[in-house]
């Protein structure tokens, strides 16, 4: 399977042919190198770990620097295991470029989604108000709490203000609109998750739609 780490760079728009606009994300997708294996006989098992983005030695603590130093490859500042079917594909150093992908494939992108602090139930599960005017004094508020006498409790997982945002989300069979192997981007069409410059795991679909 298909699947690397890159860095949301921005939206932009591209035209087709026939002026047809599309709204796309631009993702600088690795390049990562290989730094560990990890087999079914040793580990239970097969997977590869990646690195992403190189940093100066001083910002890498000792058993990081270790790790690196017994892989022989640069210190870098991301490290993201993958799993895999086999093993023999893949070299410790190896460079993993966006040139896996092509125009046309469909990919799960992961991020970390942007924080909006504490936020009401309006903004954060769509809720709706009450009225503005009349002499409502019901605007934004949660609604009804509990079910009368009985139980006379809140229930657990209603749907209440709270911390909205940076958590991991998936959005998924998204296509790709083009590959720039020079510059190692890629353009996803639609939008993605997490600010700019945030991390995002690109990986291939696993429920392609028809």
């Amino acid at each position: 399977m298909k699947k690397i780490l890159g860095r949301k760079i921005g939206m932009t728009q591209i035209f087709d042919e026939n002026g047809v606009v599309t709204p796309v994300t631009v993702v600088e997708a690795g390049p990562v190198k290989v730094v560990q294996k990890k087999s079914l006989e040793k580990d239970g098992y097969n997977s590869i770990q990646v690195g992403y983005v190189d940093v100066k030695e001083n910002r890498v603590n000792k058993p990081l620097k270790g790790h690196f130093d017994k892989a022989q490859v640069e210190y870098k500042k991301y490290l993201k295991e993958f799993k895999v079917e086999s093993l023999d594909e893949y070299e410790i150093g190896q460079e993993i470029k966006a040139d896996i992908f092509e125009l046309g494939d469909k990919v799960d992108v992961s991020g970390i989604s942007k924080g909006k602090g504490t936020q009401g139930p309006i903004k954060r599960h769509g809720h709706g108000r009450g009225p503005e005017t009349h002499g409502s004094k019901y605007h934004r508020a949660p609604g009804a709490m509990a079910a009368a006498a009985y139980p006379g409790r809140v229930f657990k997982g209603k749907k209440l203000a709270g911390h909205m945002g940076n958590e991991k989300v998936t959005v998924q069979n998204l296509e790709i609109a083009k590959v720039d192997v020079e510059k190692n981007l890629l353009l996803i069409k639609g939008a993605v998750p997490g600010p700019k410059g945030g991390l995002l795991t690109i990986k291939e679909s696993v429920k392609v739609s028809k």
